[in-house]
């Protein structure tokens, strides 16, 4: 069965997660559900001439102010998910719901916050059908859609959290390998789990440098499925060909020191190796990548092949 959540001021949260939130839409473990998505403020829209959604302007007129952070869809909830629990993420499909997106740096963010003192942004045109966006300058960049933020509720003592940084619970990610084809796996800490979704990417280079990525609209179906086997306290992803283990911490060196140790548990559990060879293993063969630096907590992943994993 594939439910359908629609983006609307109803439906949606504007820069934060909080396990206080009631449900969207509440599902079974096994269903699907096709969520859209927003993104942008009223200074983000394009010319005249693009599509702009019209529940992206109710829910401008429905802010008194312009919060910071993430227009974020949801929460859904899955029956029977309970703290301790891992939500599995199947991202079956996510495609552009616009044909524009937008780039913007500005004075004291991003990697180089001293270097750009003014304001810049761009509108950035996308073609549906060829899946390319075309820059200022001529350029066709080739899209791979994704969102920037999956997560579940934090846990309830932390109150209201906002969405420019990841933490355990996901969020704003930023990891470009979260496309179609994935799965993501997050920990639990609520009932029902609580999932949203929100910060559509057109594309975007690890390390997301100057704060945005192309930020668009788009439409992702999932499948959930709760899974009582694994037991896990962070994000972790798997794609066709690779499994990823995630570290997020304003410390680039500690961000590296997560992931790689996240992977070498991994490697014990699913090879049956020792730690010092499934540490070797990650020396010969895992790839530690910088996912982004401008969240205030950074990321960095680390990639294995899964036909490494079989002894």
């Amino acid at each position: 069965m594939t439910h359908r959540l629609t983006a609307s001021p109803e439906t949606c949260r504007w820069g934060y997660l909080d396990a206080g939130v009631p449900p969207a839409l509440t599902i079974r473990s096994g269903e699907r559900v096709t969520i859209e998505t927003v993104s942008g403020g009223p200074d983000a829209l394009p010319p005249e001439g693009f599509h702009v959604p019209p529940e992206l302007l109710a829910i401008h007129a429905a802010e008194t102010g312009i919060p910071q952070g993430h227009i974020l869809t949801g929460p859904v909830a899955i029956e029977g998910a309970r703290p301790g629990d891992v939500l599995e993420v199947r991202i079956l499909d996510v495609s552009l719901r616009q044909d524009w997106g937008y780039n913007r740096h500005r004075p004291l963010a991003g990697t180089l916050p001293d270097d750009f003192p003014v304001l810049h942004q761009m509108n950035i045109p996308l073609d549906r059908e060829r899946l390319t966006a075309r820059m200022p300058w001529g350029l066709d960049i080739p899209l791979s859609p994704f969102f920037g933020v999956m997560a579940v509720a934090p846990p309830p003592a932390w109150g209201r959290c906002t969405s420019i940084i990841p933490r355990a619970f996901g969020g704003n990610l930023d990891n470009q390998e979260l496309i179609a084809g994935t799965t993501l796996f997050l920990p639990v800490f609520t009932e029902g789990a609580l999932f949203s979704c929100g910060d559509g990417h057109g594309a975007q280079g690890d390390g997301e440098v100057n704060v945005t990525a192309i930020e668009t609209a788009l439409s992702g179906t999932f499948e959930f499925v709760l899974r009582r086997d694994l037991r896990l306290t962070y994000p972790q992803a798997e794609t066709p060909t690779h499994v990823i283990t995630m570290g997020l911490d304003p410390d680039l060196d500690r961000c590296a020191e997560r992931a790689l140790r996240e992977m070498i548990d991994l490697v014990v559990a699913r090879a049956g190796i020792t730690r010092d060879e499934a540490y070797a293993l990650c020396s010969i063969a895992a790839d530690l990548r910088v996912t982004q630096t401008v969240n205030q907590h950074k990321g960095v992943h680390c990639m294995l092949r899964k036909d490494y994993l079989v002894r």
